[in-house]
């Protein structure tokens, strides 16, 4: 597990022993049988996995390699050409992620990306570390920069954005400080995705990542990203798959025989900021590639109805009537996850403290085509409970000046932060700190705090 010390020997023996794994460094690349050709869009797809186990004991990860070889696969079905890296010390670790920036960099502006740690994870003076194989979590602060890779500046923000496909980063890790893994001790802190990313989390901020202490076993979060990645039909998108793996984690853990488990169920964290949807078939310039079973006319109008709602109780009603009358769609799995969103949408909107109203899901006018194009995507993705979405509604906003803009601005925000936006949480607070309501402002910092967001120590004083 990663976890605090103290707790291995426990979970040990409900999980079951670890086995042995080869603590050699090793780098292997392999092409997807099934690669299409590459002037079909989406199929240029790229993806390194790295998987860091080797830490000294009690922290070493076990089924970290179990992890790495069976994504590799998965991944390699869905068309990617797949590198995999084993137990890399923060030198390797440094080198083999440049190497992949470049190459994402290089490719065609339609490529897919992914990239995938597994490992141990921890925050330091709001930075996100991945830790070097070998190092100890437990060390003194200064050495475990030395022996990490900071994830917002070595790869988020080394990555070019992909507004015409889709970058994609999972880390599979805990996000927090090893030292207070069951406490309330400081996580790795929230991220917002650039153009053309998806980033996702096994775990919220503040909250270890459990895994079997078994080497024959994946952790929870890529074993269900795995069983769906093989499992789920080629028309899903990868934006839906993630929301899948999500619901997976958390049903599989909170309904776990172990209730040392239930007591530690991950709820999986994303960030997103994609502007296509990009499917898991591989389509083929040649032969038109594999096609989705077409729906019933009446099905697909129901369907497109859906995709087009921006108001989540109307998109609530629209999933329910769709469930009920097509059970078997091809697009159920799609609406199910559609419809968890919207419910989380309404019970936020419910709250007193969010001024958000029916009219308040219509973009303002004129706007730009591009921002009228982009605003519509993410007010469609809002009323399924997308708290990036609604941010970014938020700050079209505040651009536009005026007091009705200014409520809009603050209720979107507020809306945001209901769906576990905390750097939206923490915007709002320094809003209020410069219209001086300090009651206000402490509230909102204290949710951004609870959501697991830690400002850079230059911003918040900055702006106190």
């Amino acid at each position: 597990m990663k976890h605090s010390p103290g707790r291995r020997s426990a979970l040990q023996t409900l999980l079951g022993l670890a086995g042995v794994l080869s603590a050699a460094p090793f780098v292997v690349r392999w092409q997807s049988a099934q690669a299409a050709t590459p002037a079909a869009p989406y199929t240029h797809r790229l993806a390194l996995l790295i998987g860091n186990g080797d830490y000294p004991v009690p922290h070493d990860l076990p089924p970290i390699h179990k992890n790495v070889m069976d994504l590799g696969e998965a991944l390699a079905y869905r068309g990617f050409d797949v590198t995999q890296a084993m137990n890399l010390d923060e030198n390797s670790l440094q080198i083999t992620v440049n190497e992949f920036v470049k190459r994402v960099a290089q490719a065609p502006a339609d490529a897919v990306t992914l990239f995938y740690y597994a490992g141990h994870g921890l925050q330091v003076d709001s930075n996100n570390l991945l830790l070097g194989s070998g190092a100890n979590p437990t060390a003194p602060r200064r050495d475990l920069l030395a022996r990490s890779l900071v994830l917002q500046q070595k790869l988020l923000a080394a990555l070019p954005p992909k507004p015409e496909a889709l970058n994609i980063t999972v880390i599979d890790a805990c996000r927090t400080d090893l030292r207070n893994a069951l406490g309330d001790g400081e996580g790795l802190n929230q991220v917002e995705a650039s153009v053309g990313s998806l980033v996702c989390f096994s775990t919220g901020a503040g909250k270890p990542a459990v895994s079997p202490a078994s080497a024959d076993q994946n952790t929870f979060y890529t074993a269900a990203l795995v069983k769906l990645l093989r499992e789920s039909a080629g028309h899903i998108t990868f934006n839906d798959l993630f929301r899948m793996v999500k619901e997976e984690v958390e049903t599989t853990m909170l309904t776990h025989p172990l209730a040392a488990i239930r007591r530690l169920a991950q709820k999986p964290f994303i960030a997103d900021n994609v502007r296509v949807q990009v499917p898991l078939m591989v389509a083929s310039a040649v032969s038109g590639g594999p096609v989705a079973p077409r729906m019933l006319p009446e099905e697909e109008a129901a369907w497109q109805a859906i995709q087009a709602t921006q108001w989540p109780v109307d998109l609530l009603r629209l999933c329910k009537s769709f469930l009920e009358t097509y059970p078997d769609s091809i697009q159920a799995r799609s609406v199910l996850v559609y419809q968890v969103g919207a419910l989380q949408a309404l019970t936020v909107l419910r709250h007193k403290e969010v001024k958000l109203f029916k009219t308040s899901f219509v973009l303002p006018e004129p706007l730009p085509t591009s921002q009228q194009a982009d605003g519509n995507a993410d007010l469609n993705r809002a009323a399924r409970g997308d708290k990036d979405a609604a941010a970014r509604i938020a700050r079209l906003y505040r651009g536009l000046g005026g007091g009705q803009a200014q409520l809009r601005y603050l209720g979107w925000l507020q809306y945001a932060g209901g769906l576990g936006n905390g750097i939206a949480s923490y915007e709002l607070a320094l809003y209020y700190r410069e219209v001086a309501q300090p009651l206000l402002a402490a509230q909102a910092e204290a949710r951004a705090q609870q959501l697991g967001y830690s400002p850079p120590r230059a911003l918040g004083h900055a702006r106190k």
